[in-house]
């Protein structure tokens, strides 16, 4: 059993995986996040200090939900981050498209690819060299 405080409330709780906060902080955190995403659909035009004042969070909260791809601005919108490999303006995720095409080439080719065993024709053997037994 794995028991951790929460983050957010301090409160003990069997920590299972991700986010080291309780299952009541997590729903909160969830609702949180539906205003969120429901106040950027009606005002495309709002950037993250806007949202953040208008939803009651923080700033680092809402660009977290961006780089986790969970929330995502119009085209239009001020609000862009930038990529974290080279810092081209995105509107979600870690990466831009070229940046994550980059990644995808060069790991397709540093994995190794089966190599075919080619089998050599076994090569008959001679009766001068087999073994042989004086005895018999």
């Amino acid at each position: 059993m794995n028991v951790r405080n929460c983050r957010k409330c301090g409160k003990l709780f069997n920590h299972i995986a991700g986010m080291p906060i309780c299952p009541a902080c997590k729903e909160k955190l969830e609702q949180t996040f539906q205003e969120v995403k429901k106040y950027v659909r009606e005002n495309r035009t709002a950037d993250i200090r806007e949202v953040a004042e208008a939803c009651n969070v923080e700033p680092g909260q809402i660009q977290q939900w961006i780089r986790e791809d969970r929330l995502e601005f119009t085209e239009d919108s001020p609000v862009k981050l930038p990529c974290e490999n080279c810092g081209t303006m995105i509107r979600s995720g870690k990466y831009c498209e070229k940046c994550k095409k980059d990644m995808a080439n060069n790991l397709s080719s540093v994995m190794e690819k089966p190599k075919r065993t080619i089998e050599e024709p076994k090569k008959p053997q001679s009766p001068g060299n087999r073994m042989r037994f004086l005895d018999r």
